[in-house]
């Protein structure tokens, strides 16, 4: 049987039919659907969101310590925090096969980077697979688990947005019954103190050796002879690009198993060519290593490293082809740049913040992101997960020091603040800080795509959890001035910033409210009045004035001829943001 999949799809029927029986993640684009359609497979494989990638990277290496077959998903940025487990495993092993997928983000679609991480893999000396369609994502992913444990070691599966996203046929097969592998105490191999890591070390580099021989020998790495005229060493997606623009004027070796490269297999294919390009995305990883064995190739030198590859990129800078396409006149497209939903509950909190003066706001990642963006234009700094608290609190710290007058607000979400923003307000409550923290409840992990959280009350596989207190984790940390705010009443994020401002000493500020686009479990629906009338603009009393356009929801317009604002009754929530805003009471609830 065949079905239409997506990559992600692909991967996740893969350790299906693999014998996978432990599946841990973060969500995080372009790698968030592996785990949610793995908890299909409920039945087979036991699935989880991990609090983080390097939680959900440990505990998947737990589970094939103990014998099992497991996998840990995650983007790309995410494998930095996963980094300190994987480096350490590249010289213990494991034992049950063990997949670390990496889903990379060419382009930047979703993410603050497009980091190659084929580089990890030569990094931490762990083995390295990277499909090129739907098809090869769930095959390769079940060649990737034998690999990993005939040499008993990890497997780095790269994959890149067009992969995960992209769909394609894909033939089914039956689910293949592992055994786990009997638990056997191995302290010389898993306690990994200085002395084990000395002797681990030189086994690893034996293993490199027999995994390249293997590389010049598997069928994941092939050669399609065509015209030898022009030859390609390629991989991944870039694959696909190039067979669409060079077709059969050209032989390719296509590289699935990357690290380490079958530099012989290179070598040999590169003798029977006049003209040798590599085709890679996004960083000359193979190029640089086929130049130092001494192998003449064309790559980078023609072929961007900066955004995604296409067939058009391709052919120009291959063939000086220019493609044709359709061009749109610029000065007739509307911009749309992303904006906060209509009815979100972060809006109304960055619309108070706004007034502030002389505040720094430090960022994180999640839809709140999006209070950088005119009109709330709140934020100064987003870098990375869970780095908008410890940022706050070294910068008021340098503040200080230096007598310079200025409160600083640190803004993250309630998955982010589990992911790492609990160490960073720990750091904070320990070295006597004197920021303000904002916890932004929304109940749910929003920006991916409403995935469960150790704050939903549910977890991947639909099962009831425990519920994380935030506040009564916040007071546990040593943050004493907690303080819990609807922030749709702006009134109450008014004061709570002012009574925070006014407090010497670190700060917590919880907004809690469900994501406007939320499926409202029976929990939200007992917590909150969810029953809300949409608002509507009396244009008698509108004065024109503009400033519910400056709450940025995007159900307000505003009429240059009338001069009167309008809410689009089929987006507005009646969160009453913009109806608290207006000075006029020239907004009110529909029918009242």
């Amino acid at each position: 049987m065949k079905k239409f999949m997506t990559g992600n799809e692909a991967v996740a029927r893969g350790a299906f039919e693999a014998g996978v029986t432990f599946a841990s993640a973060y969500p995080g684009t372009p790698s968030t659907e592996i785990l949610e359609n793995m908890a299909q497979y409920k039945e087979d494989i036991y699935s989880e969101w991990s609090p983080n990638e390097k939680v959900a990277l440990e505990v998947a290496l737990g589970a094939s310590i103990a014998g099992a077959r497991s996998l840990a998903a995650m983007k790309h940025v995410g494998v930095n925090v996963a980094a300190d487990p994987m480096f350490t495993f590249g010289y213990s092993g494991v034992t049950g096969g063990l997949v670390l997928v990496s889903a990379d983000d060419p382009g930047c679609h979703s993410s603050q980077n497009e980091q190659d991480n084929r580089y990890y893999a030569k990094f931490a000396k762990i083995a390295c697979i990277e499909p090129s369609d739907s098809q090869e994502s769930k095959d390769y992913l079940k060649a990737a688990f034998e690999i990993s444990e005939k040499y008993q070691v990890a497997v780095l599966y790269r994959m890149t947005t067009r992969v995960c996203h992209s769909k394609g046929l894909v033939a089914l097969d039956d689910r293949k019954s592992v055994e786990a592998i009997p638990y056997v105490k191995q302290a010389d191999r898993y306690v990994c103190a200085p002395a084990t890591a000395k002797r681990n070390h030189p086994i690893v580099e034996a293993k490199l050796v027999e995994l390249e021989k293997f590389s010049n020998e598997t069928e994941l790495n092939r050669i399609e002879w065509h015209d030898k005229k022009i030859g390609i060493v390629t991989n991944g997606v870039a694959y696909t690009y190039a067979r669409e623009v060079f077709g059969e004027s050209a032989s390719y070796l296509k590289i699935g198993f990357s690290y380490p490269l079958p530099m012989q297999k290179i070598a040999d294919f590169a003798k029977e060519v006049e003209t040798l390009y590599v085709i890679e995305e996004l960083e000359p990883y193979m190029e640089e290593q086929m130049k130092a064995a001494g192998i003449p190739c064309i790559g980078k030198d023609k072929i961007p490293n900066v955004g995604e590859l296409n067939p058009d990129i391709i052919a120009k800078a291959l063939l000086g082809e220019e493609r044709e396409t359709k061009t749109l006149e610029a000065d007739k497209v509307v911009g749309r740049p992303p904006t906060l939903c209509a009815g979100c509950p972060h809006r109304g909190f960055f619309y108070e913040l706004a007034k502030k003066k002389n505040v720094m706001v430090t960022g994180d990642i999640g839809c709140y992101t999006l209070g950088c963006a005119e009109p709330l234009n709140t934020i100064d700094t987003v870098i990375c997960m869970g780095g908008s608290i410890s940022m706050g609190h070294g910068a008021k710290k340098a503040f200080e020091k230096n007598n310079v007058d200025k409160k600083v607000v640190a803004v993250i979400g309630d998955s982010t603040f589990f992911h790492t923003g609990v160490n960073s307000l720990i750091d904070v409550a320990y070295n006597s800080g004197n920021t303000v923290s904002v916890i932004l409840d929304n109940r749910i992990t929003g920006m991916t795509g409403h995935q469960e959280n150790p704050g939903s009350g549910y977890t991947l596989m639909g099962d009831p959890a425990n519920i994380i207190d935030i506040p009564a984790l916040v007071k546990s940390i040593g943050i004493k001035h907690v303080v819990s705010i609807n922030p749709l009443h702006l009134d109450e994020v008014d004061k709570a910033l002012e009574d925070a401002f006014a407090y010497d000493g670190p700060s917590v500020i919880i907004t809690r409210w469900p994501c406007a686009l939320k499926r409202f479990t029976p929990e939200d629906k007992a917590e909150f009045d969810l029953e809300r009338k949409v608002c509507v603009v009396v244009e008698d009393k509108c004065k024109g004035c503009k400033i519910c356009t400056k709450t940025g929801c995007p159900a307000i317009s505003f009429d240059k001829t009338t001069k009167k604002a309008a809410i689009d009754a089929n987006m507005c929530v009646g969160c009453t943001v913009c109806l608290q805003a207006c000075p006029f009471d020239a907004i009110e609830k529909a029918g009242e």
